[in-house]
C-alpha cells in the first residue's frame, strides 16, 4: 500500500474528504482506490482560529510500483508493516509457568505463552471483573473497602478502572501489536490510529474478560481471589509459589507482574532476600474543573468538542527548587474515584467511560518525589512514605473513605475551604473540606502553590479559585525497582523469577506494561531454547 501523510481535516469537514485529499496528492481519482484505512490520527490546536485534526493514511491501487517511482512529494511512500511474531518453542516443560498478577502486564505475558503453547497458571488476588464492580461500587457508595478487589486489584488491573489510555513513549514494534490484540478481543478499531487512543472502564471489562477466556481456551488456567504470599527459592532458583498462606504450587517460572499498589508483595520479596531498590514517584492531588471550562480554553469555542471530542491538556512545570510538576492521567469527562488498597489509608484516581460525556475533567497534578526525601535508606522507603501520606488524609477527611478536599483559590492563600452542599464533584463516597497545606510535606504544597498559577497562565481557568483539589494522588507510580537482569529478565537475585511491569518499575502504562509482559514471555522461552 502507499502511505500518504500530512492530510488536513477543519473544523467541521466530513471524514469522507480525508480520501479525497489524499487522492489530490496522489493525482488519482477516488474511485481508482481499491482500498485504504487510516494509519494515524493527530490534533493541532496550537491556533484557537484554525484547529485541525491530521491525519496519514495507507491507499491500496494499481500500479502502486509506477506511482511510488513517478513521486516527488515528501509525503508518499510505500507503506511499512513491522508484523508481531511469536518465538518458535523448541522445548517441552514439566512444571507450567506461573503468571502473578493479571494486569495489562500480566495478561499479555500470559496470553503470549498460551499462544506459544505453554499453558499458563494464573494468580489474580482480586476478584473476576464483574464481581470487581460490585467490590468497587460497594466502596463508592457504602465507603466498604475489600482490600483484594478495588480499583488496584483484580481482573485488568489498576488500568481497568482509568480512562484507558493507551498512549506510550516506548517506540517499541510490540505496541502495534498490542493495539491489535486489544482490538481483537473488543476494543474500538479507532485506538490503532487515535491521537489519544483510549478505551474506556466501560469497554475494557469486556476486553479483559474476552483475553482470559482466550488464555483458558488455549489450555492456560486462571485462579482469581488467589494472593501470592510466598515464594520459594533454593540455590538461588524458584522452586514454588505459596497461594493463600496454604497452597503450595510447584513450579520453577515465575512471571511477577505484580501492580504498583502490591506492598505485601514487596514486603514479603524483601523478606526472601529479592534485590530491590528505591525509585523516584510523584504525589499530589486530583485537580477537578468542569469540562465545558477545559473545552473552553482549548478550543476558543465549547461547540468544538463536538466535533473535535472533550478537549485534553498536558502540563509541566519546574519548581524553583527544580522538582517537576506535572498533569497525569488526564480524564476528560471523567470521575474521580477512591483508590485505596489497605484499610485505615486513603488514595484517589481518575478514570472515564469510553464516551467521556461526564460534565467534569480531572487530571492529577503531581509533584516529584525523590529517594531522598523519604528519610530512610530502606528498599521500601518510598512505600512506607506513601503509606504515611495516606494514613493522613484518611485521618484528615474523617474516615469512611471520604477525600480531603479543597478550593485552588483557599490552597494558595492557605485558607480552609469552608463545606459546602452545592459543591459540585464526581468523587464518591464524598469529600470534607480541609487545608491540604496540611496534608502534603512542605516541599510538595509549595511546588503545587508555584505551578497552578503558571499552568493557569498556559490554560486560561486551570487556576481558577474554586476549581477542587482533592487528595492524595499517590498511586502514579511504583516506588520500588525489583532488579532484574537486562540479558535474561530474570530477577538478580533468583533464576526463574520474572520481575516485570508496573508493579517492578518496569514500566508507566497500559501499554508499556502489556509489552513488557510480552517481552518478559520472550525471556522465559529463551531460557529453555537456548
Amino acid at each position: 500500500m502507499i502511505r500518504v501523510k500530512n492530510i488536513k481535516l477543519h473544523y467541521g469537514e466530513k471524514k469522507e474528504n480525508i480520501l479525497i485529499k489524499a487522492c489530490r496528492k496522489l493525482r488519482l481519482k477516488p474511485e481508482s482506490v481499491l482500498d485504504y484505512s487510516i494509519y494515524k490520527e493527530s490534533l493541532d490546536v496550537r491556533k484557537k482560529s484554525d484547529i485541525f485534526y491530521i491525519y496519514t493514511v495507507d491507499i491500496k491501487v494499481k500500479n502502486e510500483s509506477w506511482i511510488l517511482k513517478n513521486n516527488r512529494d515528501a509525503d508518499i511512500s510505500e507503506a511499512e508493516y513491522i508484523r508481531y511474531e511469536y518465538p518458535k518453542v523448541d522445548f517441552s516443560i514439566k512444571e507450567r509457568p506461573v503468571v502473578v498478577g493479571f494486569g495489562p502486564c500480566g495478561m499479555f505475558a500470559a496470553l503470549s505463552l498460551a499462544k506459544m503453547g505453554l499453558r499458563p497458571l494464573v494468580l489474580e488476588r482480586g476478584n473476576d471483573a464483574d464481581t470487581r464492580l460490585k467490590d468497587i461500587e460497594n466502596l463508592m457508595k457504602n465507603g466498604v473497602l475489600n482490600i483484594n478487589s478495588n480499583i488496584q486489584f483484580g481482573e485488568g488491573g489498576a488500568g481497568t478502572f482509568s480512562d484507558g489510555k493507551l498512549t506510550s513513549r516506548i517506540k517499541n514494534p510490540r505496541s502495534r501489536h498490542v493495539l491489535e490484540e486489544l482490538v481483537r478481543f473488543g476494543a474500538p478499531d479507532e485506538i490503532l490510529y487515535s491521537h489519544n487512543p483510549h478505551i474506556g472502564t466501560d469497554r475494557l471489562v469486556g476486553v479483559v474478560k474476552n483475553i482470559r477466556n482466550e488464555i483458558i481456551r488455549l489450555g492456560g488456567e486462571v485462579r482469581f481471589s488467589s494472593l501470592a504470599t510466598g515464594i520459594e527459592i533454593e540455590n538461588g532458583a524458584v522452586r514454588s509459589v505459596e497461594v493463600n498462606e496454604k497452597d503450595r504450587i510447584i513450579c520453577n517460572d515465575i512471571i511477577l507482574s505484580v501492580g504498583h499498589s502490591a506492598r505485601d508483595t514487596f514486603e514479603m520479596l524483601y523478606s526472601k532476600g529479592v534485590v530491590m531498590r528505591q525509585k523516584p514517584f510523584a504525589v499530589g492531588a486530583r485537580i477537578e474543573h468542569s469540562q465545558e471550562l477545559i473545552n473552553k480554553a482549548q478550543y476558543g469555542d465549547e461547540k468544538m468538542a463536538d466535533y473535535f471530542g472533550p478537549a485534553e491538556y498536558k502540563l509541566t512545570y519546574t519548581a524553583s527548587d527544580g522538582r517537576g510538576v506535572y498533569t497525569f492521567c488526564m480524564c476528560p469527562g471523567g470521575y474521580v474515584v477512591p483508590a485505596a488498597s489497605e484499610k485505615g489509608l486513603l488514595a484517589v484516581n481518575g478514570m472515564s467511560y469510553y464516551s467521556r460525556n461526564g460534565k467534569s475533567a480531572n487530571s492529577a497534578l503531581l509533584v516529584q518525589v525523590n529517594p531522598e526525601d523519604f528519610g530512610t535508606d530502606h528498599p521500601l522507603g518510598g512505600m512506607y512514605f506513601q503509606r504515611e501520606l495516606e494514613k493522613r488524609a484518611f485521618d484528615m477527611a474523617g474516615g469512611g473513605y471520604f477525600a480531603p478536599a479543597q478550593f485552588a483559590g483557599d490552597f494558595l492563600s492557605g485558607n480552609k475551604s469552608a463545606n459546602i452542599n452545592s459543591i459540585l464533584t464526581t468523587y464518591r463516597p464524598g469529600i470534607k473540606m480541609c487545608d491540604l497545606n496540611e496534608l502534603f510535606p512542605d516541599f510538595v504544597s509549595e511546588a503545587m502553590r508555584e505551578a497552578i498559577p503558571a499552568m493557569g497562565r498556559r490554560l486560561k481557568g486551570f487556576d481558577n479559585e474554586k476549581t477542587l483539589l482533592i487528595a492524595p494522588e499517590s498511586r502514579s507510580s511504583s516506588p520500588v525497582r525489583v532488579e532484574r537482569d537486562i540479558k535474561t529478565g530474570q530477577s538478580v537475585s533468583a533464576a526463574g523469577l520474572y520481575p516485570c511491569g508496573e508493579g517492578a518499575g518496569y514500566a508507566g502504562g497500559i501499554i508499556s506494561a502489556a509489552v513488557d509482559g510480552i517481552c518478559t514471555a520472550e525471556m522465559l522461552v529463551k531460557r529453555y531454547n537456548i
